[in-house]
């Protein structure tokens, strides 16, 4: 099967106005990610799908495979499904534009995994590290059956510890927002309606999960924290100094 990559770069982000764009050691956040990506796919097999001609006009200095996509997209998902709907590929996978850390060969790991027909939507955890992570917001929290499936996400501790009893806090997981996707199931997944547990939790997984679709979790043993705050961005920086 043939697999493609493509990152979706939204320019206005609430917590971090226009990041995609900013410096990142010289060079702007999206071809960090995009940069990364090389080192898992080969170049011909990445595209770059974005709601803004600026966002296009930056990425157009180092690959020309973007793809202007209308701004009205509920998620990264939907921008994805539009990309996608002209290309050639059997398996897509969705590498956020704001992960210029991320392990690259999650990419081979994700596609590896589409060699069952049965499977439509797959994504990726670790285990947390600790409580501050574990009530922190940002971090996606995801609790799996015994298949390895997703049960629920949550931005807030889950599960739900009811006594005051020690626990290992490596029970609880991170999702990491990396996704493949069989291309068919992105136009099924543009279909359903926004659903109730996606609006509570903007959490675009969610509307899968509410329709009966089964998401195949696989782990890595560790996660490289994306760009989603200035405070994030800043430690990121460090690295490049």
């Amino acid at each position: 099967m043939k697999t493609i990559v493509i990152i979706p770069a939204r320019l206005k982000s609430t917590r971090l106005p226009d990041k995609v764009l900013l410096d990142l050691g010289g060079k702007p956040l999206i071809q960090r990610v995009y940069e990364n990506c090389l080192l898992g796919i080969e170049s011909s097999d990445i595209w770059i799908a974005t709601d803004d001609d600026s966002v296009r006009d930056v990425c157009l200095g180092f690959t020309n495979q973007v793809i202007v996509t209308k701004k009205e997209h509920e998620s990264g998902t939907d921008r994805i499904a539009e990309a996608a709907s002209n290309l050639n590929a059997d398996v897509i996978i969705n590498v956020q534009g704001d992960e210029p850390f991320f392990d690259y060969s999650i990419i081979s790991r994700l596609s590896k995994e589409f060699e069952s027909e049965e499977l439509q939507l797959a994504s990726v955890y670790s285990d947390i590290s600790s409580k501050t992570e574990l009530m922190d917001p940002n971090v996606v929290k995801v609790v799996l059956s015994v298949l390895g499936n997703a049960l629920y996400f949550s931005r807030y501790g889950i599960p739900y510890v009811r006594e005051d009893i020690d626990f290992d806090i490596n029970l609880f997981k991170r999702h990491i927002g990396i996704y493949a996707y069989k291309k068919d199931f992105l136009d099924k997944f543009t279909k359903f309606p926004i659903s109730g547990l996606e609006r509570l939790e903007k959490l675009e997984q969610l509307r899968a999960l509410e329709n009966g679709i089964a998401i195949k979790m696989i782990k890595i043993p560790f996660f490289e924290k994306g760009i989603d705050t200035l405070e994030d961005l800043q430690n990121a920086r460090k690295r490049f100094n």
